[in-house]
C-alpha cells in the first residue's frame, strides 16, 4: 500500500516536472521572444518614421532651393533679354535717324543733279551751236589753204601722215633706247650675279674630241700577231667591232679609227685583252669582243646612273639612263657631252633656285637636253627632235620634253625651264676652254659675221674681234644719227641670230664718229 502510494507520488512529481519542463517554460520563453520582437518592431517603425520625416524635410528643402535657383536664373535671363531689347531699340532708332539723314542727303543731291542736268543741256546747246560755227570756219580755212598750197586734202593727209610716222619712229627709237638702258641698268647686276655664282659653283671636266684611239703594244712583233696569217686576225677584229685597225710605222702602237665612240672603246678594250692574253685568232677575237660588249654595257649604264645620282635626278627609265651613259663617250667641239649635260643641269638648277623655280625639274631638263646626241647616228633628224621623241616614248614630263626640243629655238618655249636650259647651254659651251672648233669653221664664221654687218646701209667698216664673240661696226656719220645706230644694232643682232650658228653670244657694237676739221691760215 505504501509502495503504491509512493509510486503514485513519484509519478505525480514526474508528471509535474515534465509539465514544467516541456510545457510551461517553453511557452513562457516564446511569449518573451514575441514581446521582444514587438518592441523591436515598434522601435524600427519609430526610427523609420523619423527617417522618413527627415528625408521629406530634406526633399522639401532641396526642392525649394532648386526653385529659388531657377527663379534667379529666370530673372537674370529676363533682365538680360530686356537689356538686349533696349539696346536693339536704341540701335534701331539710331539706324532710323541715319537712314533719314541719308534720305535727306539724297533728296538734296537729286535736286543738285537736276540743276546740273539743266545746266548740261544748256551747255550742249551752246556747244552744238559753236561746233556748227567752227565747222563753217574750218571749211572756209580749208578752202583758203587749198588756194594757197595748191594741194588736195588727200595729198595733205598723206604728207601729214608721213611726217607723223617719221616723228613716231624717232620717238619710238628714243623710247626703246631709254627702256633698254634702264632695263640693262636694273637687270645687269642681278643677272651677272646669278650667272657668275652658278658658274663658280659648277665645274666639269672636258676631253679632246677625237675619232681615233691609240693602243700601246709590248713590242713591234705584236703587230704581226694582230695582223695574223694573210691578215685573217685583223679582218676578223674589224668585222666584229666595226672599227678600222691602222698598223703603221708608229713604234709599239696601233691606231683604232671609227666615228662611233662606243664601238671604238669596245675595240680598245678587246684589243688590250687580246694583247694581254696573247691568244689572238678569229675564234678568240669573237669571244673577247662579245665579252667587251657586255662589259661596255655595264660601264655605260653605270656612267648614266652616276650622273643621275650626282645631280639628284631620279625615276628615269633604264633605257634613258643607258643612253645618258653613252654620252660619256661622245664629244662635241672637244667637250665631253655627258660632262656638258651635267654642267648644264647644275647651272640650270642653280639659276632656277635663284629665281625661286623648281631646281630639281630644271636639273632634269638640263641633264636630258642633249640626249638625242646618243642616238642621232642611228636616226635621221636634229638631235633636239630625236631626243624629244625618245623621252616622250618613256612618258617623260611634257615640260622636260619641251625643254629638250626647244633649247635651240626650233619650237616655242612653253615654260621658263627651256630658257634656263638654253642659257645654261650657252654658258657651258661658250666659257673659255670649254670647246674648240676647226680652223676652217672658225675663219668662215668670222667672215660671215663681217659680211652680215657690211650688208646694212650706212656701214663703213666691220670687224669681228675676240674670236668672233664681238663685231664692231663703224658707220658713216652723215648716213646715220645716234638713234639710227641704236636701231642698226638691234637689226644686226636679229639678223645674226637668224642666219648664223655659234656657241654662246655675240656682242654688237656700233661706232659713230663726229669729226670737226678747220684750217688756220
Amino acid at each position: 500500500m505504501n509502495d503504491a502510494i509512493i509510486l503514485v507520488v513519484v509519478a505525480a512529481v514526474v508528471a509535474a516536472v515534465s509539465f514544467l519542463v516541456f510545457g510551461y517554460l517553453p511557452r513562457r520563453a516564446i511569449r518573451r521572444e514575441r514581446e521582444l520582437a514587438r518592441e523591436e518592431t515598434k522601435k524600427l517603425m519609430a526610427e523609420a518614421e523619423n527617417e522618413a520625416k527627415m528625408k521629406k524635410k530634406e526633399a522639401v528643402l532641396e526642392a525649394r532651393e532648386e526653385w529659388l535657383k531657377l527663379k534667379a536664373e529666370f530673372e537674370d535671363e529676363s533682365e538680360k533679354r530686356r537689356r538686349e531689347l533696349e539696346a536693339a531699340e536704341k540701335k534701331l532708332e539710331t539706324q532710323q535717324a541715319s537712314v533719314q539723314k541719308k534720305v535727306d542727303l539724297l533728296q538734296v543731291r537729286d535736286r543738285e543733279l537736276s540743276n546740273r542736268e539743266r545746266n548740261v543741256q544748256a551747255r550742249e546747246k551752246g556747244i552744238a551751236l559753236r561746233e556748227k560755227q567752227l565747222d563753217e570756219i574750218i571749211a572756209a580755212q580749208n578752202e583758203q589753204l587749198l588756194k594757197i598750197a595748191q594741194m588736195t586734202p588727200e595729198e595733205a593727209k598723206k604728207q601729214l601722215m608721213d611726217n607723223m610716222i617719221s616723228s613716231a619712229k624717232m620717238e619710238a627709237a628714243a623710247r626703246i633706247k631709254e627702256i633698254k638702258e634702264k632695263a640693262e641698268q636694273d637687270a645687269e647686276k642681278e643677272v651677272k650675279e646669278i650667272i657668275l655664282n652658278s658658274i663658280y659653283r659648277c665645274a666639269a671636266d672636258h676631253t679632246v674630241e677625237s675619232t681615233v684611239s691609240v693602243v700601246n703594244l709590248p713590242g713591234d712583233e705584236m703587230k704581226g700577231r694582230i695582223i695574223g696569217r694573210e691578215g685573217r686576225n685583223i679582218r676578223s677584229f674589224e668585222t666584229a667591232t666595226g672599227i678600222d685597225v691602222i698598223v703603221d710605222d708608229t713604234p709599239e702602237a696601233v691606231i683604232l679609227s671609227g666615228y662611233d665612240p662606243v664601238r671604238r672603246e669596245i675595240a680598245r678594250m678587246a684589243l688590250e685583252k687580246l694583247i694581254s692574253d696573247g691568244r689572238i685568232h678569229p675564234t678568240r677575237i669573237e669571244e673577247v669582243v662579245d665579252k667587251s660588249k657586255k662589259e661596255m654595257e655595264v660601264i655605260v649604264r653605270e656612267a648614266g646612273e652616276q650622273a643621275c645620282f650626282e645631280l639628284g635626278v631620279h625615276s628615269l627609265h633604264l633605257d634613258v639612263v643607258y643612253q645618258l651613259g653613252k654620252l660619256n663617250f661622245r664629244t662635241s667641239y672637244g667637250q665631253n657631252v655627258l660632262a656638258h649635260c651635267k654642267e648644264v643641269a647644275m647651272l640650270a638648277g642653280l639659276m632656277a633656285a635663284e629665281l625661286e623655280l623648281d631646281a630639281v625639274l630644271a636639273k632634269r631638263c638640263g641633264l636630258l637636253h642633249d640626249i638625242g646626241k646618243a642616238i642621232d647616228r642611228e636616226t635621221e633628224g636634229t638631235h633636239t627632235m630625236i631626243g624629244a621623241d625618245f623621252i616622250r616614248r618613256y612618258k617623260e614630263d611634257e615640260m622636260v620634253v619641251n625643254a629638250v626640243e626647244s633649247h635651240h629655238g626650233d619650237v616655242p618655249m612653253n615654260s621658263p625651264y627651256p630658257g634656263l636650259v638654253q642659257a645654261a647651254d650657252a654658258i657651258s659651251g661658250a666659257r673659255p676652254g670649254a670647246r674648240r672648233e676647226p680652223l676652217e669653221a672658225y675663219i668662215k664664221r668670222l667672215q660671215q659675221l663681217e659680211e652680215l654687218a657690211d650688208s646694212f646701209k650706212g656701214v663703213s667698216k666691220a670687224y669681228a674681234i675676240q674670236a668672233g664673240r664681238e663685231v664692231r661696226v663703224i658707220v658713216e656719220n652723215e648716213s646715220l644719227d645716234d638713234l639710227g645706230c641704236s636701231i642698226l644694232a638691234g637689226d644686226l643682232a636679229d639678223k645674226i641670230e637668224k642666219e648664223m650658228q655659234y656657241p654662246g653670244q655675240i656682242k654688237v657694237t656700233i661706232i659713230r664718229e663726229t669729226r670737226a676739221t678747220e684750217y688756220a691760215k
